[in-house]
């Protein structure tokens, strides 16, 4: 039954105020997944950087970004998100600046890394404050997340677009540096608008409980780091070191075993970092498969279509980074409809039309080749993102209306660790299909890729029928929940 259209609550300043803090976050830790392929050249001749130094420059940021993140969550369930945001707005600057004033690859490896770990601060406690901003409306943190979606979405198109014209301005330190005043902004805003917390509810007594009495699991979170550190570095080296190799083949066995310790640990522990009823909750754990088949084929592709680009049409870098203009365009119309499109019909349509029209536009990428006018490429540049556009907000929308309130930190930093290491996986295998240099190959790796994805995103379509269409009302509000208009 197709659920009743709500009533839409008005999107108060003070709501507007925190959806603009908490998405700074979300832009620049989405912005530097992207922005720094452009400078990888320049980076190359100014510091003598070799090929696998420059490989390490985007994976170091990845793979702190992805296996850290559940450890950012945890950490602002216990101290408090908006603590865990500020800090994060910090150290992501530090770094930015060391990023920028480094003078030899392993120092910009080194800062990269540290950049990732701020983001594993910023992303999970940007999604639970916002969370907590809309506890008291469904409708209303549906809208509010599709506008945070867009946000992050346009920040990874326009990646390319700004690093070229930063570069060819100022140089290609500055794609780092200018990461500062966007976080001093971040940090000032978090200061000023972003509300003190108030005590986490207690399910289990039906009182409350400060945050610190939580805890934190650190067995649990060791074997997590291992085994997401020991998969993304075996999937990374893969492509250089071949399968056979100790380092590759070992790497995945690792992954494996801690994985597994992982899993018996938190079914056994009093107060797990991941409770595993999250992972029996049908909703909950078919959002965050859909995820990763969103974000392993969206990375794989648009690495791919990079490759494309510029070594089969022969483009400049400025020039490759405008050809994905169209992908702004498509993330802005597509979230902004998503909230209100989730609001009226619930989560899974939004999901299941999303992936279809994004497959659409994969399997008209299939029938590129080096000859195609770029203007045949609009088609399909608008396509992936308007379906990505909409069908991601109703996944994180269905994600946090499936946990407690409590859990929403937890349940955002799992979601995006999977979509991250989603992303990682697919640039991964499919910069492997089309990195071997001719133009041949690589026209050959797209159409692979783009097969493969139109394939994953037929999958996301059956694991958004297992996602409840009603996910979008929240859970309900205790008595001393404050809105944010002032009632209770």
């Amino acid at each position: 039954m197709k659920p009743a259209h709500p009533t839409l609550a008005p999107f108060t300043p003070v709501l507007a105020r925190i959806v603009a803090t908490v998405s700074v976050g979300f832009v620049v830790t989405q912005l530097d997944v992207t922005i720094v392929n452009i400078a990888l050249a320049r980076i190359a001749t100014e510091l003598n950087a070799s090929v696998d130094r420059l490989q390490w420059i985007v994976d170091a940021y990845t793979l702190a970004f992805a296996v850290l993140m559940l450890l950012g969550g945890v950490l602002g369930e216990r101290y408090g998100a908006r603590r865990l945001y500020a800090m994060g707005l910090v150290v992501f600057a530090l770094a930015s600046l060391a990023c920028g004033l480094a003078f030899a690859p392993a120092a910009v490896i080194a800062a990269r890394a540290v950049q990732g770990a701020g983001a594993a601060m910023m992303l999970p406690n940007s999604l639970a404050l916002l969370n907590e901003a809309c506890r008291h409306d469904g409708a209303l943190r549906a809208r509010a997340v599709a506008l945070w979606t867009a946000a992050g979405a346009i920040s990874i198109a326009m990646g390319p677009v700004a690093g070229g014209l930063l570069i060819a301005a100022f140089g290609w330190r500055s794609i780092f540096l200018v990461n500062l005043p966007l976080c001093a902004a971040g940090l000032a805003a978090t200061l000023a608008w972003i509300p003190a917390p108030h005590p986490a509810t207690d399910t289990r007594t039906g009182g409350t409980q400060p945050r610190a009495a939580r805890s934190l699991d650190l067995r649990g979170q060791l074997l997590a780091i291992v085994a997401l550190t020991a998969l993304t570095g075996a999937v990374i080296e893969w492509r250089p070191l071949g399968f056979a190799h100790p380092a590759v083949a070992g790497g995945f066995v690792v992954a494996f075993i801690a994985g597994c310790g992982f899993i018996l640990l938190e079914s056994r522990v009093a107060d797990p970092m991941l409770p595993l009823a999250m992972l029996r909750n049908r909703t909950f754990s078919a959002a965050v498969l859909f995820g990763v088949c969103v974000n392993l084929t969206y990375y794989g592709t648009i690495f791919v279509l990079a490759l494309y680009l510029q070594h089969a049409r022969g483009e400049s870098p400025l020039q490759a980074g405008l050809a994905f203009v169209p992908l702004t365009g498509g993330f802005l119309l597509s979230n902004l409809a998503s909230g209100h499109a989730v609001a009226r019909y619930g989560t899974r349509a939004p999901m299941i039309v999303g992936a279809l029209v994004a497959a659409t536009g994969y399997a008209l990428l299939s029938f590129v080749d080096a000859t195609t006018p770029l203007a045949a490429l609009l088609v399909p540049c608008l396509l992936i993102p308007l379906g990505m556009g909409l069908a991601v907000p109703a996944m994180t929308t269905a994600v946090l209306a499936s946990v407690e309130p409590a859990r929403a930190g937890t349940a955002s930093a799992l979601l995006n660790t999977a979509r991250q290491t989603g992303g990682a996986v697919g640039v991964a295998a499919f910069g492997a299909l089309a990195a071997t240099g001719t133009a041949s190959h690589v026209v050959a790796g797209l159409h692979a890729d783009t097969v493969i994805s139109t394939a994953l995103l037929l999958v996301a379509v059956v694991l958004a029928w297992y996602v409840r269409t009603d996910a979008v009302h929240a859970p309900r509000r205790t008595a001393s929940a404050p809105r944010l208009d002032g009632t209770r």
